[in-house]
Order: C-alpha cells, then structure tokens, then sequence
C-alpha cells in the first residue's frame, strides 16, 4: 500500500507563529493554521485535532460501509460527526476523549445487528487502532428510518 503525504510549512514562534498544512491529494493547499484556529475563536484557519477528528470519521465510516457490505447490507445515508477534545496536560496538552456519532439509514437491518457492525467498526478502523492510547474513544449510533 503506498504512503500517504502531509506537510506542514511554518513561520516565527509558537504562540505569534503561522503555519500552512498541505495534503498530497490537495485536499488541503497551504491551508492556514496557528494558536488562534486551535485555542482561540479564528475560524478561518484549522488545526490538528479538526483534521484527526475528520480523519478519524472517515476512516471509521468507510469501516462501517464496508463491514455492511459484508454482511449483505448497503446504507442509503451514513453520516458521522467526531469529537476531539483537547485538555491541558503539565506543561502541554493532550487528547483525552474523541467521541464519534455515526447516524444511518439502512434498510433491513435490526438494532442489535446495526449496533454490532458499527461496535465493529469503531474497533477495526485503522485510524482507531492508531489512535488507541487515547484514554476514552466513545460511539454513538442511531439507527434512522
């Protein structure tokens, strides 16, 4: 499987400082970031945890579609929210909780085996797996429909 890229270009101190994040795909271009889009109220720039939440979100509901088509089921909607929350640690700052939301409509399917194939997916995903020294990664699903 070949690698996938990012890179990160910044300028001056931590706090003053101004970064751009870049994806290979182009996803994102020299997409601003800095201490205002991750601790302040800046919203024209992003940040870490944004882009971990937004990749782990994919990565759990691409999982999800995949376990369904294993089990002989397709959703007709699947959307998935993530969380990531962010909290002083010492000195620094570590990722204590991200909680996942993941809403679909399937048609055919029961609570017990949606909830199944979704606690299976949250477990399998590789970006869950990566991120397992994350103290609490919580799921929510709702069956809609």
């Amino acid at each position: 499987m070949p690698e996938k890229l990012a890179s990160v270009h910044w300028e001056g101190a931590g706090k003053t400082g101004k970064g751009q994040i870049s994806t290979e795909t182009g996803a994102l271009k020299d997409y601003p970031y800095g201490f205002a889009s991750r601790f302040g109220d800046d919203r024209k720039g992003t940040n870490p945890e944004e882009i971990l939440g937004a990749a782990h979100a994919g990565c759990f509901t691409m999982a999800f579609a995949f376990a369904l088509e294993g089990a002989g089921l397709a959703a007709t909607k699947i959307d998935t929210k993530a969380a990531v929350r962010l909290v002083k640690d010492g000195d620094g700052f570590k990722i204590d909780r991200i909680a996942l939301e993941l809403e679909a409509t399937i048609p055919g399917i029961d609570e017990a085996t949606f909830q199944k194939i979704a606690e299976g997916a949250k477990a399998g995903c590789p970006l869950s797996k990566a991120l397992a020294s994350v103290p609490e990664i919580t799921m929510k699903a709702t069956l809609a429909g």
